[in-house]
């Protein structure tokens, strides 16, 4: 994000092969998203399979090979398109192989989903470093369909885990009236976002494209209404999970609301999205898992709260920046400086959690 501000800015000009927005995105949806998709497939295999969680000289190549792609992509005028495209496909090759794997060993199939959202994002990829390569004009696709798989991701597992979660938020206070069990209104839900970002991802200029994403939205905020968010008190990352799902009903009611009134999709829908729903709902999955896999309550603290609250800052600063456009840059690096405080919030306060022992409850 700081190398991306600073090139809005013409303070430096990137040696890479994409052009500087087609850069931006790509590294957004494939290399700081990608890394969370990895990080979340990394640990769920273990609990597919029973083993222990990769560590060691295995995780440090992984690791490696994530930087090597950065690294890649963005020199990739001197490297070359073709080796810079190898690198960087190395690191979502090698993990859906192993996904595979594990879940034909174990017949674990119930995780289908997520191999299906792993081979989904290396063939997004693919397709943006082919159209650099000029073999042919697939970048926009390939860009698209690796954002609509990550928001089908919290779409899918957000609405898995979010009921789950508020419910148990809500029996330990004592609570009698729980969050709705998965019905109709979920399946209709889901099917609805499902095909509204198969149609924007693969026909965004069809005219039935705006109005499948409004009904998705509105359908999106209908169910999480029905997971009584209003009730879960003061538990910053619940409360941020829940706050990033309610960005994924406001960018689709968004993204559909602007394709009808006014024709182009606008950025604006796209930020919220991407910065309110992708970068809060990682920021806080990462919070949350911190805190689980360390041995301590996965609730968070005012540091955790704050950090989650600036992503969402950073969504509306980006949001309205596309709707203010006399003010455009200045609102443009106030919601990256907002991107960026965020996530060095979470370094400061996660990387003394991260690096200790576990922690033993008592």
């Amino acid at each position: 994000m700081a190398l991306w501000l600073a090139a809005l800015a013409g303070l430096i000009n990137l040696p890479s092969a994409f052009d500087a927005t087609s850069w931006h995105a790509h590294e957004m949806v494939f290399g700081f998203a990608g890394a969370a998709v990895t990080g979340y497939a990394l640990t769920l295999i273990p609990n597919w399979t029973g083993s222990f969680p990769l560590q060691g000289w295995r995780l440090a190549m992984l690791a490696g090979l994530w930087v090597a792609g950065r690294l890649a992509v963005a020199g990739s005028a001197l490297l070359g398109a073709g080796p810079a495209m190898l690198v960087d496909l190395a690191l979502p090759t090698l993990v859906l192989v192993a996904s595979v794997r594990e879940v034909v060993t174990g017949r674990n199939w119930r995780n289908l989903p997520v191999l299906a959202a792993l081979g989904l994002l290396l063939s997004g990829n693919a397709l943006t470093h082919l159209d650099v390569l000029g073999l042919v004009a697939t970048a926009g696709l390939g860009i698209r369909l690796g954002f609509t798989t990550l928001l089908g991701l919290i779409a899918l597992i957000g609405g898995r885990l979010l009921p789950s979660f508020t419910r148990n938020r809500l029996v330990r206070r004592g609570e009698t009236l729980l969050p709705a069990p998965f019905g109709l209104i979920d399946r209709g839900g889901l099917t609805l976002v499902v095909a509204a970002l198969t149609a924007w991802s693969v026909a965004p200029d069809w005219v039935a494209t705006p109005p499948l994403a409004l009904a998705a939205g509105i359908a999106t905020a209908l169910r999480q209404c029905r997971w009584r968010p209003h009730r879960v008190g003061r538990e910053p990352i619940l409360l941020a999970l829940h706050l990033g799902y309610l960005w994924l009903a406001l960018g689709l009611m968004l993204l559909g609301a602007i394709g009808i009134t006014a024709g182009p999709i606008s950025s604006a829908a796209l930020h919220a999205l991407g910065v309110g729903a992708v970068g809060t709902m990682i920021l806080a999955v990462m919070c949350r898992t911190s805190l689980a896999h360390t041995g301590r309550p996965p609730m968070g603290g005012a540091g955790t709260a704050i950090a989650c609250l600036l992503l969402s800052v950073a969504a509306g600063l980006r949001v309205t920046a596309e709707l203010m456009p006399a003010h455009y840059l200045p609102l443009l690096l106030a919601a990256g400086a907002s991107w960026i405080a965020g996530f060095t919030l979470f370094v400061l306060i996660y990387t003394p959690i991260l690096s200790k022992p576990r922690a033993v409850l008592r």
